[in-house]
């Protein structure tokens, strides 16, 4: 008894030890490890996150838009559904999206078993339902085979987007080197990356991008220190609408979810709308349109070096 004693103190004590070194900052680390995940659930999700007959026409996966070698995203302006049709605003990364406080441009889905669920009916995405998936799925022993040994009901609409979603919980870009800075390796940054940080924070980027993730959990209007969608000199569209495409008020035009940095660095075009191709005019135009400020070039090009450190590791990414 002693023994287990002495050892739940120091399991304690290293416990302690470990927060202890994490920096107080804005930006906290990601888990490098996730124990409550389901891996049975997991490898199932990422076997559903792949299969083509999610679509109508068997030519559509969610790896189509979500392609996770190239950071989570197709780096398109705007995705490709079936038969070619083009969407209508960029796709977001789908790395790191379980610690979103809700999901899409417009958190129009609570949960990510909801976002899992939304591409399946989506007429320009998947174009397809649960009844003709289910049937296609159904045909395959092995992925009958697969859904029985996890559920007692087998194959189900709701079976099928909690392991699609288990899944994407399990895409964590953990130990990027701003990460390991913040877990006391001084080492991990240059003086310049940190300087970078350091405005940032004092440009007030931050208020918005800040947890682990960097973003992804509050709404923020685009364009709050200038008009952004009348000097883009560009037709409004309903993608532009954001988070009023979900409640229908008016003080909600042009809200958007706020998106994660954590692999922007890699992530090209950027915005909603895709209009912006380098991370440099990315904060350029941050800086005019969020913050009211022309940011110079010397601070754009430190912060851009402090971005690209939030990029980290996960065996699918190949930065």
């Amino acid at each position: 008894m002693l023994n287990y004693l002495k050892l739940f103190v120091i399991f304690l004590y290293s416990a302690a030890i470990q927060c202890a070194d994490i920096r107080h900052e804005p930006i906290q680390p990601l888990p490098l490890h996730q124990p409550d995940l389901n891996l049975k659930l997991v490898d199932l999700g990422d076997r559903l996150f792949h299969d083509t007959r999610l679509s109508q026409d068997g030519t559509i996966s969610c790896a189509s838009c979500h392609v996770l070698s190239a950071g989570g995203t197709d780096r398109l302006p705007v995705s490709v559904g079936v038969g070619g049709i083009k969407g209508g605003i960029k796709a977001p990364t789908v790395y790191n999206s379980g610690f979103n406080f809700t999901q899409f441009w417009d958190g129009r889905a609570d949960t990510l078993e909801e976002q899992a669920a939304g591409p399946v009916h989506n007429p320009i995405e998947m174009n397809s339902n649960w009844h003709e998936v289910i049937a296609k799925l159904r045909r395959d022993p092995d992925m009958v085979m697969s859904f029985e040994a996890i559920f007692d009901d087998g194959i189900t609409p709701q079976n099928i987007v909690v392991s699609i979603a288990e899944f994407e919980r399990s895409l964590v870009t953990a130990n990027s080197r701003f990460d390991r800075w913040l877990k006391g390796d001084d080492s991990a940054l240059t003086d310049f990356e940190l300087s970078g940080y350091r405005l940032f924070k004092s440009y007030g980027c931050i208020s918005c991008h800040q947890g682990k993730n960097v973003g992804g959990n509050l709404f923020a209007y685009m364009g709050a220190m200038g008009d952004y969608f009348k000097e883009r000199k560009k037709e409004i569209t309903p993608a532009d609408l954001g988070r009023f495409n979900v409640t229908g008020k008016e003080e909600d035009k042009h809200f958007f979810k706020v998106p994660s940095l954590r692999l922007a660095a890699i992530n090209p075009p950027y915005f909603h709308d895709s209009s912006v191709e380098t991370l440099t005019e990315a904060v350029q135009v941050m800086g005019r349109y969020q913050l009211g400020r022309d940011i110079p070039a010397e601070d754009v090009k430190a912060m851009v070096a402090f971005l690209n450190t939030l990029v980290g590791e996960h065996r699918r990414l190949k930065p």
